[in-house]
């Protein structure tokens, strides 16, 4: 009680107030330039005597950058590190997967996640028996779940006092489903979103994308908007494409900084320019597995009429 967590400046509200609600401190750090995602450096920023964990989100997919750096800088000053893979489960680093390099690793298995099970749901991996029976427990009304004595009508083995976590055998059958698909997901996903890049960088005088490489698991990917060559604002220009009928986010809203609830919870005022700056300059792109060329076709055909209309 009364440490403090440091957070990924750009993240759902859901682990913020996991920190806020365990009556511990939310420390916001920023991201790497023209990223959504920390990196080693920045995490060193914001360490201080009182830090006992980081959450570490993967946006968009793109694993964050040196997460193996990170993580032993971590461990080296026994801070914990979990990962939040809810939005690039199979992504890779340094050809180890997202969630194999900190203590604990939730991945979302939300009905719009490339790994669903149908409505809301979600996995925990860790490599730590002790931690996994206790995040079992945690799941399921404190029960020591592992026992083979457990009755499991029975409260009064529980541990602790805890909400009730559990799933049903439909939702895990659509999650093994769908986890038996997610490599070919991914593939997909990515050859697509090269193929695009590579179009995009050829065709378009004012859009150019986020930094791909083959570790991404995307879910939806940025693309820069060059607003000193436009005479409107980024979320006009974005506006305008989806309008075209492209699906996207003209403007993201997952940044910490922006939520003015959670300013009296954070450990100070600090500013996550970086992640600001990589917002404002981007719309993201949906990517769906589906997608073929003619979803290339159409997504460079509205970018490219926008820009005729709003280029100075």
């Amino acid at each position: 009680k009364g440490s403090e967590v440091i957070s990924s400046p750009v993240t759902d509200s859901g682990p913020v107030n996991s920190i806020i609600m365990l009556g511990l401190t939310p420390v916001l750090a920023d991201s790497r330039p023209d990223s959504y995602n920390i990196g080693p450096q920045e995490f060193i920023d914001r360490i201080t005597d009182k830090t006992s964990a980081i959450i570490v989100t993967h946006s968009a997919g793109e694993p964050a950058h040196d997460i193996d750096v990170l993580v032993y800088e971590a461990h080296k000053r026994g801070i914990k590190v979990l990962e939040d893979c809810s939005q690039a489960p199979g992504a890779t680093w340094k050809s180890s997967r997202v969630g194999e390099f900190g203590n604990i690793a939730a991945f979302s298995t939300m009905y719009r996640k490339t790994l669903a099970s149908g409505g809301n749901g979600g996995i925990i991996f860790t490599r730590d028996e002790s931690l996994y029976q206790l995040a079992r427990a945690h799941a399921d009304r404190g029960k020591p779940v592992w026992r083979t004595d457990l009755d499991l009508r029975n409260p009064t083995q529980a541990l602790f006092p805890a909400l009730n976590f559990t799933t049903n055998e439909l939702a895990s059958a659509i999650g093994h489903s769908s986890l038996n698909r997610l490599q070919e997901a991914v593939d997909h996903r990515l050859n697509w979103t090269k193929e695009l890049c590579s179009r995009l960088i050829l065709e378009s005088r004012v859009c150019s994308p986020y930094a791909l490489h083959d570790g991404f698991s995307v879910f939806y990917f940025p693309i820069f908007v060059d607003v000193d060559q436009i005479n409107c604002s980024k979320t006009e220009f974005a506006l305008a494409i989806q309008a075209e009928g492209i699906g996207l986010g003209e403007h993201y809203g997952c940044l910490i900084s922006d939520w003015q609830w959670s300013h009296k919870y954070l450990s100070d005022n600090f500013v996550s320019t970086n992640a600001e700056s990589t917002r404002d300059r981007t719309f993201n792109l949906y990517v769906n597995e589906r997608y073929g060329e003619q979803e290339i076709k159409d997504t460079i055909a509205a970018i490219q009429k926008v820009e005729a209309y709003f280029i100075k």
